[in-house]
């Protein structure tokens, strides 16, 4: 039987472009009533690790289940802002989901603006469907640090979606806040990560109603030369790494593909303001299940 999930009273199967749509009146709002001019709304669009769940090759329980029809499948870990009376929508990487988490969020309009994280293949091979060989879409804004613009620039094929035209380049500047239309404003901020090929960042977002903060991926937080307590105290709700819930649950050195274990991230985050909402889960993450574990389709007043 396909697993639902709980959003406010509504039970979401399958999250599709209808099921988005029809969140416009089932919502999660932690703030007291808002005038009307304040139409934003924050989506999940998916939760999984970069490779998805199910994951290639992977013969676990979980997988297995997916592949039988059992429950549903994970796309890769992105959110959706949009604002539901003009349309404008932004998305929070770019996944290789991203042409079903777009259609989800906007019907298939391209957005009006993508927000990198780094260049691990679960947060920018999405740009792909933005080329020639899918919409061939015309200036499509993208935002990301200096460092990841010029990895885009110099590798094939990304290039090409510039010299073709088909995005426009915005840089980002740690800590500097880039204010977009109604109230919609926006900080990249640096966080360790394994940087082999771009820095790596994390998002503060801010609308009229909420904020929210997005970090798919850290190291370690006592590696940050920042205080996550103090961070998400400042925000509403938390979108944090919860890539594994083990350092046994894989058979690769963890160490080499470090992450928070989201035992740490609990005990860290015990007491703050803000809501947590783990993202990022890997295919092996055996609390993918428990209720701090953000789900595709949840859909908060922004």
């Amino acid at each position: 039987m396909e697993l639902a999930h709980q959003v406010g009273s509504c039970r979401l199967p399958r999250c599709s472009s209808v099921a988005l749509a029809s969140l416009v009146v089932v919502t999660v709002g932690l703030g007291a009533a808002q005038p009307s001019s304040a139409n934003w709304q924050l989506v999940v669009l998916g939760i999984a690790q970069d490779a998805g769940i199910p994951h290639l090759g992977c013969q676990q329980p979980l997988c297995a289940s997916i592949r039988a029809g059992k429950r549903r499948a994970e796309r890769v870990a992105s959110l959706g802002v949009v604002d539901r009376v003009s349309g404008a929508a932004y998305i929070f990487d770019a996944t290789p989901d991203f042409s079903a988490q777009v259609h989800a969020l906007t019907n298939g309009r391209p957005p009006d603006g993508i927000f990198l994280t780094h260049a691990h293949i679960g947060h920018y091979t999405g740009l792909m469907y933005l080329g020639r060989e899918s919409i061939g879409a015309r200036g499509v804004p993208v935002y990301a640090t200096a460092r990841m613009l010029e990895y885009l620039d110099t590798n094939g094929p990304w290039s090409q979606l510039t010299a073709l035209g088909n995005i426009e380049r915005h840089v980002l500047e740690y800590d500097r806040t880039l204010s977009l239309p109604a109230g919609l404003r926006v900080t990249a901020f640096r966080v360790p990560h394994r940087d082999e090929f771009s820095d790596t960042v994390g998002y503060r977002i801010e609308g009229p109603r909420q904020k929210a903060l997005f970090i798919p991926d850290i190291d370690r937080w006592e590696k940050w030369d920042r205080n996550i307590k103090e961070v998400a105290d400042s925000v509403d709700l938390a979108f944090l790494d919860g890539t594994f819930a083990s350092p046994s649950e894989v058979n690769r050195n963890i160490d080499e593909i470090p992450h928070p274990m989201m035992s740490r991230t609990r005990e860290l985050l015990k007491g703050s303001r803000a809501r947590l909402l783990f993202i990022h889960i890997n295919h092996t993450n055996a609390e993918i299940d428990e209720p701090d574990v953000a789900r595709e389709g949840m859909t908060f007043d922004f």
